[in-house]
């Protein structure tokens, strides 16, 4: 019986990569990173070169892109990762211009070669090999001279005892590029520009030997380097994989009379949408829910789409915001994806242990998503609720409503039936004046109320009256007072007859 050879997998170093890998890079492979340029081909290299390359086991950075390593690196040490430290010692970089502008490629491979078995390196980087070829000076078989070159080179890098790549400058999968049959994994960058919104995706699109994660996951570029956003269906799984078995308990509101409605209060790990017309009291809501958290010994997240939980009038809110009782997610990016916002969240529930997590407002996320993302909301959010109840987080969501009147709905984006509870507000006029009403409209799996109440905002925050008996049509926003028969009168008529 043969033994079964163990890949060693190594962390890439770079934020959501290994999750999306299937677990990391595996050791000895021949890896194609492609894309047009400017999508962070060579970023994406580096980043992975400096968490891996020690003085032990080396990496070597082939550059063939007519231009000096200094001045690459010039632009390379503005990221995070960098350690000048490294230069020399555990990263060497090798010029290759002069070879690649002599023509001859098989002195660019003979030159590759010789200082591989020079240095042993673990890690070898060849940025960018399709410019090797398109110099070379060798007229009417450039193609025959890629296909050759890009071979040779291929089953030279993996018959080596390093980690193996290849930075190559295409614009769609379908450009020639037989590397990708002898490749052992494929990462493909993409960017588009829609509107004035800059996205851009990650595609692994060959990976032997273990499962990765499907589809085009968004990335971004920041002052660290490179950050890739695991879908959030993939990290929903995750948690639930690992999540403890759910507490049976319900969770207060810190709005009197709210959790009688409820049925007791909101069961723990539930999704609560609260819909309503602008100034109906949503956000007033939203920050009782954290703050009655706080009071029970409970940590809250709050991500804020439309203005800074910090300049809120909520001195309450801003108060448990600086006693690091509920920590904020806010970013004024117009470029967000739902996966981005989840990785946010998630972050800060583990860093606080948070249970409760307030979202204020679906409006202002959807508006915060890149144009992209947008024709594609309601399966995002249905993720996004998804990824947010697996981590055993409860999770409240406000979203803006245009009272009509004329129907009953609780979000423009048909997400209603993606929550466990709703909670309806609205306006009414009575006596030519505007007065707010309250229902829950749903507790799934649980008793709640069916009260249609009044209720009035203050200083101290909301306050939840009594039931209008004496008016109907609440619904319509016009309501009328009912029309009561007097019994007395009735049977007198009936005695006269």
């Amino acid at each position: 019986m043969s033994t079964k050879v163990i890949i060693n997998r190594l962390a890439t170093g770079v934020p959501g990569l290994d999750e999306v890998l299937g677990g990391g890079l595996p050791e000895f492979s021949f890896n194609l990173i492609a894309g047009p340029p400017g999508c962070g081909k060579t970023t994406l290299a580096h980043q992975m070169m400096f968490a891996l390359a020690t003085p032990q086991r080396p990496a070597i950075y082939f550059t063939v892109l007519g231009e000096p390593p200094l001045k690459m690196l010039r632009y390379q040490q503005q990221f995070r990762f960098f350690d000048s430290e490294f230069i020399n010692r555990s990263v060497h970089f090798i010029n290759l211009s002069d070879e690649t502008l002599a023509g001859d490629l098989n002195q660019v491979l003979a030159r590759i070669v010789a200082e591989v078995e020079a240095l042993n390196p673990a890690l070898v980087f060849v940025d960018s090999f399709r410019s090797v070829v398109l110099s070379s000076r060798t007229e009417g078989s450039t193609h025959n001279n890629l296909q050759q070159f890009v071979q040779q080179l291929g089953m030279l890098m993996t018959s080596w005892q390093a980690t193996t790549f290849l930075i190559g400058e295409y614009f769609t999968e379908t450009d020639p590029n037989p590397v990708c049959t002898v490749a052992d994994g494929i990462i493909w960058l993409r960017q588009s520009m829609q509107r004035n919104s800059m996205v851009r995706k990650m595609e692994i699109t060959k990976m032997r030997g273990q499962p990765t994660l499907s589809g085009l996951h968004t990335f971004r570029i920041n002052t660290a380097g490179i950050e890739v956003f695991a879908p959030a269906n993939a990290i929903a799984q995750a948690q639930t994989d690992t999540a403890p078995e759910p507490v049976s308990s319900r969770l207060l509101m810190g709005v009197p009379r709210l959790d009688d409605m409820l049925g007791g209060g909101l069961p723990r790990g539930y999704s609560l949408l609260v819909a309503g017309p602008s100034g109906s009291g949503k956000s007033i809501l939203a920050a009782a829910f954290l703050a009655e958290g706080a009071r029970c010994g409970e940590k809250g997240v709050i991500a804020a789409f439309e203005q800074h939980p910090n300049r809120s009038r909520n001195r309450e809110l801003v108060d448990l915001i600086d006693g690091d009782h509920v920590s904020v997610v806010y970013t004024g990016a117009s470029d967000l994806s739902i996966d981005e916002i989840v990785l946010l969240l998630l972050t800060e529930v583990r860093r606080l242990n948070a249970s409760r997590v307030v979202i204020d407002s679906l409006t202002g996320f959807e508006l915060g998503l890149a144009p992209t993302f947008r024709d594609d909301f309601r399966e995002s959010l249905l993720r996004f609720v998804t990824a947010m109840t697996s981590s055993g987080t409860t999770v409240l969501m406000t979203s803006e409503l245009e009272d009509r009147y004329t129907d009953l709905r609780f979000s423009p984006y048909g997400t209603a039936f993606l929550t466990d509870a709703i909670i309806v507000q609205r306006y009414i006029e009575v006596d030519s004046r505007l007065r707010r009403v309250m229902a829950v409209v749903k507790v799934r799996g649980s008793a709640h109320s069916d009260q249609l109440r009044e209720f009035t905002i203050d200083n101290q925050g909301i306050h939840i009256g009594e039931m209008c008996p004496d008016q109907e049509g609440l619904l319509g926003g016009r309501p009328t007072r009912k029309v009561v028969s007097n019994p007395t009168s009735a049977a007198s008529a009936n005695d006269d007859s």
